[in-house]
């Protein structure tokens, strides 16, 4: 893979994709990350969260599925107008190759009436001008690249391998040698006109199913793309930054596991918040904290199916630890495993260690109760009631919620340095009983502790105000009687804790972008140590500017801080960060715009949907975040949908 090729104009190196470089296609199962060099470097099958089977992403060694041309190129990229189907184009100069790459989903008529596989990646090669030698390599290296499983070939079946997760197909009609080590490699010429295929299959749970290569393959281009046209042809948006906001939503509907309705925050794990630094994590999980965040998101575009999903899913999935909630599942509902490192993996751009797991499950996040609690409140806005065993999962939440608002916390940031009173954890505290107490005014929480919800609420309030504010920095702080900034406090007016354009809000905003802002919009998402920075400290966060944060001052400026000229401006600055494609990982480097840690990245990606919505109704001039639950009306088409 070695060797130097042209990208827009510029050289690169294709053994180095920067986080920026990929793209990602997916099947709401599983997905996998494709460079702009036609290297497939990331996938985990059968579902996000499964050891990998093509791992270059963090370690040269640990799998790929490359096809390109065999001299230098130029490539650009687009995704098939709104679909999560990829189309890369390689310029050479005797030719033009363009390679398609998806992962085949269908309707469930098509899914009853077809024999399909389990999961498929297809790549359809074509040449459109001149004519272009392509050279094209597959390692499968399972078990995060630990494993090297012995490949057979069967003939006209293609190349066949046993994994722990299945039963591993590959057939194309380029030419194959099969090497040491599993490696299977070859080389063919294309003229205009021509066409090429290949169709990696697995088998995990029901018999292996081949599909024949060819016509069929352009049968499951057309459903697939017919299938991610209609989904995103529902979407109830026509705003500033549509384009933007319906690529986020595809990129939000890539990480929502179909089977039960569970959004990961990130399909990779491990992609540094800074080159080199070890502030490397597993996201390929479901984060309560993203709860509010992401339902609102979803209602707001129309995707009330979606919506609905996910909510019962964290119903569901809390009921197992009721009532205490833990900060994180995995897609079923489960514990994620222990957090471990592999150590044989170097890392993304040597950036070690890669992790496994996630620590951050054993934390204590008190937040996660208003989140979730919130996240009800925005499926209720768009109709429905709770069902009886979900109002006193609810009014229990509550409870604890009396009982531990004032513990401290590791917080949203999950700092692995302690615990502390976080603002933002008593805000959410606040919000939980905030909001059933208006669910109990709606008649959708029949009985609840109303005196006692009352007067914790109450409580919160008078503690926010008097230690949530510095005074001498005319701030409000991260920790209660504290000094330090941290860019959640934007949303003490999401949430309504208090208004936009309160006086103190207004200072926060000003010390906000005074002290955290990165340059050009951007904002860190709490106070770095600067010393630490100049010294080269590894210790020293470090990090990039982190992306949700920045489209939150979006929606803090709509919601009144600011005037809409202002929010509509800095919505278009952030957009403006995206990749080529239009995706965002968690963080952005200030100074170059490169893409930073995880990605792509659900939270980001919310971020910027959310903004969108709050800036189109201030632009039609309704309130930009509505939050009163119609009355519970029995026996109303709306009965028919329980949460």
């Amino acid at each position: 893979m070695a060797g130097s090729a042209k990208l827009m104009g510029q050289e690169y190196n294709t053994a180095v994709n920067a986080i920026q470089d990929y793209a990602a296609i997916g099947d709401c199962r599983s997905a996998a990350l494709v460079g702009r060099d036609g290297s497939i470097d990331w996938l985990c099958w059968p579902r996000f969260d499964s050891p990998s089977l093509f791992a270059a992403l963090l370690d040269p060694s640990a799998g790929h599925w490359r096809i390109a041309p065999a001299a230098p190129f130029r490539s650009t990229r687009r995704y098939i107008e709104n679909t999560n189907v990829l189309e890369t184009r390689f310029e050479t100069d005797t030719g033009t190759l363009v390679l398609t790459d998806l992962m085949p989903v269908a309707s469930e008529e098509e899914k009853r009436r077809l024999m399909l596989p389990e999961r498929e990646i297809l790549r359809l090669v074509e040449c459109e001008r001149g004519e272009v030698e392509l050279e094209w390599s597959i390692e499968p290296r399972p078990g995060y690249g630990l494993r090297s499983e012995t490949v057979r070939r069967l003939g006209h079946l293609g190349f066949r391998a046993e994994s722990p997760e299945g039963l591993l197909s590959l057939r194309t009609d380029l030419p194959a040698e099969l090497r040491e080590h599993g490696r299977i490699e070859g080389r063919a010429r294309l003229s205009a006109g021509t066409s090429a295929y290949a169709s990696l299959t697995l088998a995990a749970r029901d018999p292996a199913v081949l599909p024949p290569l060819g016509e069929w393959s352009h049968a499951a281009l057309e459903r697939t793309v017919r299938w991610w046209q209609g989904w995103a042809s529902a979407a109830r948006y026509d705003g500033p930054g549509r384009e933007m906001v319906i690529r986020s939503a595809l990129a939000l509907k890539l990480m929502v596991y179909a089977p039960s309705g569970a959004v990961i925050a990130a399909p990779t794990t491990s992609l540094p918040e800074r080159i080199g630094a070890p502030l490397n994590w597993d996201y390929r999980f479901c984060w309560l904290r993203d709860a509010s965040l992401t339902v609102r998101a979803l209602v707001g575009l129309g995707y009330v199916d979606e919506a609905h999903a996910f909510v019962n899913w964290l119903l569901h999935t809390t009921r197992l630890t009721y009532p205490e909630l833990r900060v994180l599942y995995d897609v079923h509902g489960n514990t994620p495993p222990d957090e471990r490192v592999l150590h044989r993996l170097a890392g993304h751009q040597g950036s070690g260690p890669v992790r496994i797991g996630n620590l951050a499950a054993e934390q204590l996040q008190l937040d996660v109760y208003g989140e979730v609690i919130d996240a009800v409140i925005h499926l209720l806005q768009a109709g429905g009631t709770l069902d009886r065993e979900t109002q006193g999962l609810l009014t229990a939440w509550g409870e604890y919620v009396c009982r531990h608002w004032d513990q401290p916390d590791e917080g949203i940031w999950e700092p692995r340095t302690g615990r502390a009173h976080h603002t933002h954890s008593r805000v959410l505290c606040w919000t939980a009983l905030d909001r059933l107490l208006h669910l109990h005014e709606k008649d959708h929480i029949r009985w609840a502790p109303t005196a006692m919800f009352e007067k914790n609420r109450e409580l919160i309030r008078r503690e926010l105000e008097a230690q949530g504010w510095n005074s001498t920095l005319g701030s409000y702080v991260a920790e209660l009687d504290g000094d330090r900034l941290d860019a959640t406090l934007l949303l003490l007016a999401w949430y309504g804790f208090e208004s936009a354009d309160s006086d103190r809000m207004r200072k926060t905003y000003g010390r906000i972008r005074e002290q955290l802002g990165a340059g050009n919009g951007l904002l860190y998402r709490y106070q770095r140590d600067l010393e630490l920075e100049k010294e080269g400290d590894p210790a020293s966060p470090g990090e990039g500017a982190f992306g949700i944060c920045s489209f939150w001052a979006v929606e803090y400026l709509t919601l009144g801080g600011g005037s809409v000229e202002e929010a509509r401006e800095l919505f278009e600055q952030l957009c403006g960060y995206a990749n080529d494609v239009g995706l965002f990982a968690e963080e952005i480097d200030p100074e170059t715009g490169a893409a930073l840690g995880n990605f792509p990245q659900a939270f980001t990606h919310v971020g910027l949907i959310n903004a969108a919505l709050s800036l189109a109704r201030r632009l039609e001039g309704e309130a930009p975040m509505p939050r009163q639950v119609p009355h519970r009306q029995e026996g109303s088409a709306a009965e028919q949908r329980q949460v």
